[in-house]
């Protein structure tokens, strides 16, 4: 019988899948699941995966390869989609397309099958980086092929005996790893609901957080973190104590309406709180180290590489292209900054690099002043020469720019 790779993450949609493709595929399914950080122990979700039917079930430890290839460069890339996402789950569908491919090959399996819905981004991340991985390999993704909705498919379960974490009564949909947390679903649908205090596991409530701010000093090497307090750590242990640090200080929570790839707006609640600290201090130590001009085509290139990351293309040329551009714009982003966790707030406090173009001399108003002021002068005639000139032969005598009307209040229109 023809083998199939489900990527199980052990709830409620892909436990169904792995009974409902057994049935309409006619296909042995063997599971896969990578760890990128989402549990401390995976062993429940392989045997629940067997118990429901899975012929075989594979967990991975995939968070050193997750953190090293996949988050690092986004984060030196200033990834994050629409201001408010550090795109953690989005950073994890091409990695776990990558292992599925692999291990699609290495057992023999004609299928692989992920429990993306039809509506999602992740179905477009997970089928690109397929096709691009193994054009021969079909896709099935059973969320898009069956009619059944979520109360269905509890009832689907139950009726098959298979055990699920969810209940009519907590329907929300969530997705995890290292990088962050995202829920959404159930009464959060509703954009003007408060999310309620249940929907919260990684971050305290910031009006109960601690009534002292912490402080954290996170040292780079060419936009990669490499220290805590002086302490070097692995890309995984550092993510850890950021993550407990700024969640116990309520820091990382986001609620937003963003624009999905597939043409629709939904409604996300995102905890992120290592991702947070990160990118603020990675920010700050930036505005050190890089000129005007590469700030500038930086954020461009910032708001490309999170698209690129959101929509599903991890694996294309363009990516390859953006990257190797951020591997030369990152290698003076050399340094230390310190942040201050208070209350739901990261803030910048401090940042130092004897590669910073910031210099003290410089930017002093005091007696050790070094700046030419005199010089000054003759920057700001040339500076103002383009308009000086325009104003005197187009635009007429010097002035303000014309005031457009402004309808009166009462006016209907």
């Amino acid at each position: 019988m023809d083998k199939v790779v489900l990527a199980y993450s052990g709830g409620l949609d892909t436990s169904v899948a792995i009974k409902w493709i057994a049935d309409q595929y006619n296909l042995e399914v063997v599971t896969f699941t990578a760890n990128l950080g989402q549990e401390r122990d995976l062993e429940p979700i392989r045997r629940r995966a067997l118990d429901v039917g899975a012929v075989d079930a594979h967990v991975t430890d995939a968070r050193r390869m997750f953190v090293d290839q996949f988050v690092w460069p986004a984060l030196q890339a200033g990834a994050v989609y629409e201001d408010a996402y550090y795109l953690a789950t989005a950073l994890g569908r091409p990695l776990i397309s990558w292992l599925m491919v692999e291990l699609a090959h290495e057992i023999g399996a004609t299928a692989v099958a992920h429990g993306s819905t039809g509506k999602g981004n992740d179905q477009v991340r997970f089928d690109v980086s397929i096709m691009t991985l193994d054009p021969d390999l079909k896709i099935i993704a059973p969320m898009r092929e069956w009619s059944m909705n979520r109360d269905q498919e509890i009832a689907y379960a139950a009726e098959h005996g298979i055990e699920i974490p969810v209940t009519k009564e907590s329907p929300y949909s969530t997705d995890e790893n290292l990088w962050g947390r995202s829920i959404e679903a159930g009464i959060l649908e509703d954009a003007w609901n408060e999310p309620p205090t249940d929907v919260y596991e990684w971050t305290v409530d910031p009006a109960t957080a601690p009534d002292k701010p912490a402080y954290v000093e996170i040292a780079f090497e060419h936009g990669i973190p490499t220290a805590l307090d002086g302490e070097p750590l692995d890309g995984v242990d550092l993510i850890q104590r950021l993550h407990d640090l700024g969640g116990a200080h309520g820091v990382g929570r986001t609620d937003h309406v963003e624009n999905r790839l597939i043409g629709i707006k939904s409604r996300e609640i995102y905890e992120q709180p290592a991702a947070t600290v990160l990118h603020t201090a990675h920010r700050a130590l930036e505005t050190m180290t890089l000129s005007r001009e590469q700030e500038r085509f930086k954020r461009l290139v910032s708001h490309e590489y999170a698209r690129m990351v959101y929509d599903g293309l991890w694996f294309s040329g363009l990516h390859r292209e953006l990257s190797a551009y951020i591997q030369i714009n990152q290698k003076n982003v050399n340094g230390s900054v310190r942040v201050k966790l208070y209350k739901g707030d990261c803030a910048v406090v401090g940042r130092k690099s004897d590669d910073a173009l910031y210099r003290e001399e410089l930017a002093t108003y005091g007696e050790d002043d070094t700046f030419d002021h005199e010089a000054a002068i003759g920057f700001i005639k040339l500076h103002g020469l383009s308009q000086q000139t325009q104003a005197r032969l187009q635009l007429g005598a010097a002035g303000p720019a014309p005031v457009l009307p402004r309808p009166d209040n009462d006016d209907p229109a």
